[in-house]
C-alpha cells in the first residue's frame, strides 16, 4: 500500500512538472515573438504547477523523516529529477524575460534617435 502511495506521489510530481515545463515553454515562445506580458503570465502558471510539484515532494520527505518507511524508488527519484529540472528552466526563463524586455527597451529607445536624427 505504501508503494502504492509512492507511485502516486511520484506520477504527480511528474505530472504538475510536465505541466510546468509546457507553460515555461510557451512563456519562451512568447518573448521570441517580444510579447513580455504573455511570457509572464506563462512563467507565473509554470511556477504555480512547480511549487505543487514541490509540495508534494516535501510532504514525502517529511513523511519519511517522521519514521514512514522509504524505500529506494527509480520512479520517485526520477520524478526528483524532472522537478529539479524544470524548477532551473523555469528560473533561466524569468532571467530571460527580464535580459529581453531591457534589449528590447533600448532598441526602443535607438529606434526613437534614428527616427529624430532622420528627421534633423
Amino acid at each position: 500500500m505504501l508503494e502504492e502511495k509512492k507511485v502516486q506521489d511520484a506520477m504527480q510530481i511528474i505530472l504538475h512538472a510536465g505541466d510546468a515545463r509546457l507553460h515555461c515553454m510557451n512563456g519562451l515562445k512568447a518573448i521570441e515573438n517580444s510579447d513580455f506580458d504573455k511570457a509572464k503570465d506563462e512563467i507565473k502558471r509554470a511556477n504555480d504547477e512547480i511549487v505543487k510539484a514541490h509540495r508534494i515532494q516535501t510532504n514525502c520527505i517529511t513523511n519519511e523523516t517522521q519514521g514512514e518507511a522509504g524505500e529506494y524508488s527509480v520512479l520517485f527519484a526520477h520524478a526528483q529529477d524532472t522537478l529539479m529540472t524544470i524548477y532551473s528552466e523555469i528560473n533561466i526563463a524569468k532571467r530571460m524575460i527580464k535580459i529581453f524586455e531591457a534589449y528590447d527597451a533600448r532598441l526602443t529607445i535607438l529606434e526613437r534617435l534614428k527616427r529624430v536624427n532622420e528627421h534633423e
